[in-house]
């Protein structure tokens, strides 16, 4: 990698960071970029799911308070997820990109539009009762995000804030801090996994690991004090670019 090179892959480190944390997606900027470096697909996907989990970190701190007493319901939904992981981690290293590809499309889309509705359906839902930790099917959400997320992870955030905004009577803020957790946890398992049986690119998780620090701590800052709508309206804006780029490419 040339001088140049590590600047872009810092710099994309710093960008997918801060947008991992407000929302997720930040994957669709420092993947490609790995590959226009010159890293091959899966060692450029590896890398850059190890090379994540330091800003993850980063972003969960700064929504610490965001989590006050969300304790139990991570623990609960914490082992679905990380079942997902591994089970993502291993399609990941035995099916071609192209399969997953047309369904995590479809996941994004569907996820957006959560999102969006989620407002309106809270109200039309506001007499029914509500399990306190999202019932089963946040349960299965969770597992299959998780899955999403150990194979590519660019939206995984968008997937869980629909679903726990729908499932949760909750703040937006509150659900995007809980998503942050589950996605550290995602992605922490699938890098355990990647260290182990795949193709590294060392350099390149170190750029992207700090940049995303940087990226994390930013994207805390400024994703705290976001409005409601707005932050929605970023979640779908960018759930959107998710879905042009897994098109295009």
């Amino acid at each position: 990698m040339t001088p140049w090179e590590m600047v872009a892959v810092l710099a994309a480190g710093i960008a997918g960071g801060a947008i991992n944390t407000v929302v997720g997606s930040g994957s669709l900027i420092t993947f490609p970029t790995l590959l226009a470096v010159g890293l091959p697909p899966i060692t450029a996907n590896v890398s850059n799911n190890i090379g994540l989990v330091p800003g993850g970190l980063a972003g969960v701190m700064g929504y610490r308070t965001e989590l006050a007493g969300q304790r139990s319901r991570l623990l609960r939904l914490a082992p679905a997820s990380l079942a997902g992981s591994i089970i993502g981690g291993l399609l990941l290293l035995n099916l071609p990109e192209q399969t997953f590809t047309a369904v995590v499309t479809v996941l994004i889309a569907l996820s957006c539009a959560m999102v969006v509705i989620q407002p309106r359906l809270s109200r039309m839902l506001a007499d029914r009762p509500r399990h306190a930790h999202g019932g089963p099917w946040l349960l299965l959400g969770a597992f299959a995000s998780g899955a999403y997320g150990g194979y590519f992870g660019a939206g995984q955030g968008i997937l869980l804030i629909g679903l726990m905004g729908l499932l949760l009577d909750e703040k937006l803020q509150r659900v995007n801090a809980a998503k942050n957790v589950l996605v550290v946890l995602v992605n922490g398992a699938a890098a355990i996994l990647y260290v182990f049986v795949a193709d590294v690119d060392w350099v390149a998780v170190l750029l992207v690991a700090v940049g995303s620090m940087i990226g994390g701590f930013l994207g805390a800052r400024i994703g705290r004090r976001l409005p409601a709508s707005v932050l929605r309206a970023v979640i779908v804006c960018i759930g959107v670019v998710a879905i042009a780029k897994l098109l295009t490419d």
